[in-house]
């Protein structure tokens, strides 16, 4: 998969709804549980970070429920790459980018939502083909002001801001011309997952679906 092929195919996942939920799971018996509650919600593409022994377990129950786009955050390294599209991760997002994990993901055909936080990491992945990326961390990165004045001379890259965004944040980054969608935990509240309350759940994923309204 070129740069360009991965970008195509990232932004398509990055237009099925305004938000990502970004997602640190601890116990996979939650997973196919609050894959249907944001799926059902209106948000069905999932960012699983690989941050918890249990994530690769989460990314393969999550990966059956029917609706969901099941990625991998947190990539780091290319055995995290082979490891997560193993487990049947479709997308992969990466908090940076170096050149083994770009290599990585184009040799295993895994899309990828590489990141950025300057104009100048934001133009080395433009230069390889990366037309799609993730501005992040994007609130300690200066946030939307941040994001509007990188966008004025790079009008030819997309981001998913994503990095202590809320729902009212949210609003600010999807007015920008330079952005797709927005990553975001708030969606699945740590205590709500806890108790398996679902409906919390995919009341927060419908709020944040009707974003792009």
């Amino acid at each position: 998969m070129t740069p360009s092929e991965a970008s195509e195919r990232a932004l398509e996942i990055c237009r099925l709804a305004p938000v990502i939920p970004v997602l640190v799971i601890e116990d996979a018996e939650r997973a196919e549980g609050l894959a249907q509650a944001l799926v059902s919600g209106g948000l069905p593409a999932l960012e699983v970070t690989l941050r918890t022994p249990a994530a690769l377990d989460v990314i393969r129950e999550m990966a059956r429920v029917e609706g969901g786009v099941v990625g991998a955050g947190t990539l780091l390294t290319p055995a995290d790459v082979h490891a997560a599209k193993e487990a049947g991760a479709l997308f992969g997002v990466s908090p940076g980018a170096t050149d083994r994990l770009l290599d990585a993901c184009e040799d295993a055909d895994l899309p990828l939502l590489p990141g950025a936080a300057t104009a100048t990491e934001a133009m080395r992945l433009l230069e390889r083909g990366y037309t799609v990326q993730k501005f992040f961390p994007a609130e300690a990165s200066g946030g939307a002001p941040a994001l509007k004045a990188i966008g004025a001379p790079l009008p030819q890259i997309t981001f998913c801001p994503t990095g202590g965004i809320d729902l009212t944040k949210a609003r600010t980054y999807l007015a920008l011309p330079n952005t797709v969608c927005v990553g975001g935990s708030w969606v699945a509240p740590k205590e709500s997952v806890g108790r398996g309350d679902w409906n919390a759940v995919e009341a927060l994923a419908r709020e944040a679906s009707a974003l792009g309204g």
